[in-house]
């Protein structure tokens, strides 16, 4: 939210404090401060501008185009200019440029004015035309201002150029007394009053000359739905002249942020911003039977909203009617595209209502429109305001537009809202707040925040609780509110703090990550961070097999992220892109995360997982191998099992994937039915949906299945042996659907204690050679004996009998 300290210094006495200062106060009073910036309501504020006098003007004797002039321009001796401009004449009041002034003119760049020469002259400044200074788009001449406009003065002062500053506050969604300039001069009295003596109340715009013109009109109002709508207030006004907004309306609303519309849109905006009540208008003529009905319709009807899209209504969805049925606006939220203002409007229906903060924040988060009406309707407006509102735009409008008031207030109040009493026990208060208040010191900062004292003992206090703070219902609430304004600063930190012991669980998931990350790290990798939040489109195209799966959220912030992201590789996919594209292409990443899937059972499952991608070159290029190998699946695959050996997780079962959608091959490492990593290469056709042209490696560790597999006994250590060990290598003939591990399995298994490794080193396929659907494994293995030297009689036995137990159980046979 934007607040404007010259707005907020017409409204309260601040003028001996800088802007630092209160952007102190407004952060220690629960209005952080998120940043301040200047703002001018026209760019450059005219710095360096003065108003001159042409004295002399001649013709350039080296160009027929050109004048040369000596101006005034109050400093005591003439400038000499060189200008182009037709309407250039002696006796002229004008906008003098001087030496190092910046421009910034209506199109294009700025740029700095420079002493130097044109056409053998020398020009010692400029004489500005319009649109050279950025005070509209008129280029046919320079400026010429009336003839008694004295010289020497600022262009700033004449133009009367604004400079302000604003305040970015960050509001917290409980501070509804705090959307508007007037509810924070408030909380700022309140301080001022408490920490610096200072009681001068905030001055509230003056509403006495309010009176109908006449009260000839009439328009019927009624209200079907008061839960959605308790109060509804409304008034006719007529002769209105629809214009521009005057210089000053226009800069008090761009400072905020705010674009200027037109006068009428521009008072229910300034309103708004000042008291914190959104005004709606609507052109009277297009109200169908001069009646206008508060209700809901069935759901599915079809509303034509202000900026052209037709949105089908949902049935909770409040609706400001007219007297046909037909939907104007959608109450509290935004407009409809058939009974807005106009440049030809000239009678309005000016609303003011107090909208249930519930029915609001649902529409405006359905239709994602998060107007700034909404946003002050969803926090929970006041309703005690919606005459004085009335009553001040329609003053503005008498003023600005030229209207007439020709109806009664209307106001539909059938149930008034009656502000909450709360009792604040003294003993509570100041067990929570960590201070001892006097009782006098807790009354003085609730008066000051506007909060009526209607009962007091010696243990307790009751206040009246104003409606604007809808947030502040029970003891705790007005307990936080009198710590605001004593101020968290004054509360002392304590000598000792006390505090017990606290044990992690074991294993330690913290602490298994660093472990991990500090790992991959160590080998190149790089650490991504993504967002849980993903596109349901990229599933459309891809893994179409999870969409049953997809748990949709309604997003206002980003309508295409839409989804909690079922799996962890698109995501990652995003970010190779996102590389790629910047021509980084050899990359390791890997990620610790979260997936989100909905269950047939509609449960919704949430799983840890670590991802970890590999595309690109191996290594980078360098003078000792200028071409370098790609990655492949099995540098993803040694990476995976260097996790598994870092974390001491073994006996895993391997098996290929098959049918995977999300890989063209790969492995998956399991115990039994528990799957603890899948990895391998990425489908092309989804790195083809995602814009990837280099192959990309994938792997997926299911992190809450892989701390459950951990060991549970500590490690044994042996010393290391002193004897040595003894290679044999076989190459083995089977058919093409043995697997590695089968050998391995056999090896190990018939070996027992002596095999100390087994390797794949080659495999050979070759039809002609070793025949049809036939495939050659070529093994190392490694003997070891940590009490003896191994003899090659003994490591012969052992060989003659892993062939023959490969030969029996698996029907290889030994290439000769």
């Amino acid at each position: 939210m934007k607040i404007s300290l010259k707005w907020l210094k017409e409204l309260i006495q601040i003028d001996n404090f800088s802007a630092q200062e209160i952007s102190e106060m407004l952060t220690a009073i629960g209005l952080e401060v998120e940043g301040m910036e200047t703002v001018e309501s026209l760019p450059g504020g005219l710095k360096g501008l003065l108003i001159g006098e042409v004295i002399e003007c001649d013709k350039h004797p080296n160009a027929d185009k050109l004048s040369l002039t000596r101006v005034n321009v109050g400093t005591g001796e003439l400038l000499q200019i060189v200008c182009g401009a037709p309407n250039v004449a002696a006796g002229q009041k004008v906008v003098v440029a001087t030496v190092g002034t910046e421009l910034y003119p209506s199109e294009g760049d700025s740029f700095t004015i420079k002493k130097g020469k044109i056409r053998g002259e020398v020009s010692e400044g400029m004489i500005c035309a319009a649109d050279e200074i950025g005070l509209g788009d008129d280029h046919s001449g320079i400026i010429v201002l009336p003839a008694d406009t004295p010289v020497g003065i600022a262009a700033a002062d004449y133009y009367q150029i604004e400079t302000d500053t604003i305040f970015e506050i960050g509001l917290t969604p409980n501070r509804s007394d705090a959307t508007c300039h007037l509810g924070v001069a408030k909380d700022l009295a309140a301080w001022l009053k408490v920490h610096h003596k200072l009681a001068k109340p905030v001055s509230i715009p003056d509403l006495s000359n309010f009176h109908a013109d006449s009260t000839d009109n009439h328009i019927r109002v009624s209200v079907e739905n008061q839960e959605a709508c308790p109060r509804y207030s409304g008034l006719l006004i007529d002769s209105l002249h629809i214009k521009e907004s005057p210089a000053w309306l226009q800069n008090r609303l761009r400072a905020i942020g705010v674009r200027p519309i037109n006068n009428v849109v521009d008072i229910t905006n300034l309103v708004l911003h000042e008291s914190g009540q959104p005004l709606h208008a609507f052109d009277a003529d297009k109200i169908s039977e001069n009646e206008i009905i508060v209700k809901t319709l069935p759901e599915g009807t079809v509303f034509k909203s202000l900026d052209g899209v037709e949105r089908k209504l949902h049935a909770e969805d409040l609706m400001i009617c007219d007297g046909q049925g037909q939907p104007m606006c959608m109450g509290g939220v935004f407009g409809g595209i058939d009974s807005g203002v106009t440049d030809s409007t000239t009678s309005i229906f000016l609303e003011s209502a107090h909208f249930n903060a519930g029915f609001i924040r649902r529409s405006s988060m359905r239709h994602n429109l998060r107007t700034d009406a909404a946003k002050v309707f969803e926090k929970g407006s006041d309703p005690r305001i919606t005459i004085d509102a009335l009553k001040r735009a329609a003053l503005l409008m008498k003023d600005l537009a030229g209207a007439k008031i020709v109806s009664s207030i209307i106001d539909l109040y059938p149930v008034s809202i009656k502000p909450a009493e709360v009792s604040v026990r003294y003993r509570r208060l100041n067990e929570l707040i960590g201070v001892s208040l006097e009782k006098d010191q807790v009354a003085l900062i609730l008066q000051a925040l506007d909060m009526e004292i209607i009962d007091k003992s010696d243990t307790q206090i009751t206040v009246r609780v104003p409606a604007n703070k809808a947030d502040v219902q029970r003891e705790v609430d007005v307990i936080e509110e009198v710590l605001r304004i004593y101020g968290l600063n004054q509360v002392e930190m304590p000598d000792y703090i006390h505090s017990n012991l606290s044990y992690s669980k074991n294993p330690d998931n913290h602490q298994l990550k660093s472990i991990v990350g500090d790992l991959l790290s160590a080998n190149g990798f790089f650490e991504m961070m993504n967002l849980s939040l993903s596109q349901s489109g990229y599933y459309d195209k891809n893994l179409t097999h999870l969409k049953e799966q997809l748990i949709y959220i309604h997003n206002t912030s980003n309508v295409h992220l839409d989804i909690m992201r079922p799996d962890m590789l698109l995501s990652g996919l995003e970010v190779v892109q996102h590389n790629q594209n910047r021509r980084q292409e050899d990359l390791s990443l890997f990620e610790f995360g979260k997936t989100y899937r909905k269950q047939a059972s509609k449960e919704i499952v949430e799983s840890s997982r670590l991802s970890m991608f590999l595309t690109g070159k191996k290594q980078a290029e360098n003078w000792l191998a200028t071409t370098t190998a790609n990655v492949t699946f099995f540098s993803l695959k040694s990476y995976v099992e260097m996790i598994f050996s870092r974390l001491g997780i073994s006996g895993f079962q391997q098996s290929e994937m098959e049918q995977e959608p999300n890989f063209l091959y790969g492995l998956k490492y399991h115990r039994g039915n528990k799957t603890l990593a899948q990895f391998g290469k990425v489908h092309p056709t989804i790195q083809r949906n995602m814009d990837i042209k280099e192959e990309v490696f994938y792997a997926d560790l299911f992190w809450e299945e892989i701390l459950s597999s951990l060991p549970t006994s500590r490690p044994t250590y042996s010393e290391l042996s002193k004897y040595p060990t003894i290679r044999r290598d076989i190459s083995l003939v089977a058919d093409h659907s043995l697997k590695f591990g089968d050998i391995e399995k056999i090896v190990r298994k018939t070996g027992k204690s002596l095999i100390r490794s087994c390797k794949l080193f080659d495999v050979y396929e070759n039809e002609q050679v070793i025949g049809k659907n036939k495939k050659s494994y070529a093994v190392s293995i490694t003997f070891e004996d940590p009490s003896k030297t191994l003899k090659d009689k003994e490591i012969d036995k052992l060989m003659d009998k892993i062939i023959s137990q490969c030969t029996q159980s698996l029907g290889a046979t030994l290439r000769q």
